[in-house]
């Protein structure tokens, strides 16, 4: 089982993103705060696990967390800051929305900026390592895929139900088809600069 607590005796918030690697929609990102001694060998890396064990998680972190948030920041808003300050800034969001404020935070990955005054620590590989890394993977990854399947019944084309944003053969082939939608991050390389269409074509 993933370990419960980083800091001993804090009140420890859990950080991950989803949506980093896109071509288009948000950035997402989850805060949780799990009670103390929490336990639950279910939860994993959401990378790691189905698409139904995620969403029968969701309802069980949403249930026991002593507190849960997520944040977002928009397409526009990534091609303003880059995807690396947005993640972070995603994540400082869902900290923001939390109802009990934490004394510490632990965060996916290499990267991050302080958040407050808090205490921080970057964890390589974290959702796989701690349980409220673990939960705040899940719900940014089943939130986000939420506003992407929505996204997609506007703009079906782009297959995003099934690709999320993500750069498959068949999005980067709808790109080539139809243009750009006013989703997509247009400071990505969506296809080689002499290939892309800035308008979305009808």
């Amino acid at each position: 089982m993933l370990k419960n607590t980083y800091y001993i005796g804090k009140i420890e918030a859990g950080c991950d993103e989803a949506g980093r690697g896109c071509l288009a929609g948000s950035v997402y990102a989850a805060a949780v705060i799990l009670p103390p001694n929490y336990e639950n060998e279910l939860l994993n890396d959401s990378k790691q696990l189905s698409e139904k064990k995620r969403y029968q998680l969701r309802s069980i972190i949403e249930k026991d967390a002593i507190a849960w948030a997520v944040g977002v920041v928009t397409a526009e808003e990534i091609d303003e800051i880059n995807i690396l300050n947005a993640s972070i800034l995603a994540m400082h969001r869902a900290l923001d929305g939390l109802k009990t404020r934490p004394e510490a935070v632990i965060v996916d990955g290499n990267r991050f900026k302080p958040y407050k005054d808090l205490p921080y620590s970057t964890i390589v590989k974290g959702d796989g390592k701690y349980l409220s890394i673990a939960a705040a993977s899940i719900l940014a990854k089943t939130y986000r895929d939420d506003y992407m399947k929505g996204l997609a019944e506007e703009y079906p084309q782009y297959d995003w139900k099934s690709n999320k944003g993500y750069p498959t053969k068949k999005h980067r082939e709808a790109i080539r088809q139809h243009g750009i939608t006013p989703y997509h991050r247009k400071s990505f390389t969506l296809l080689p600069p002499e290939e892309l269409t800035i308008e979305f074509k009808e």
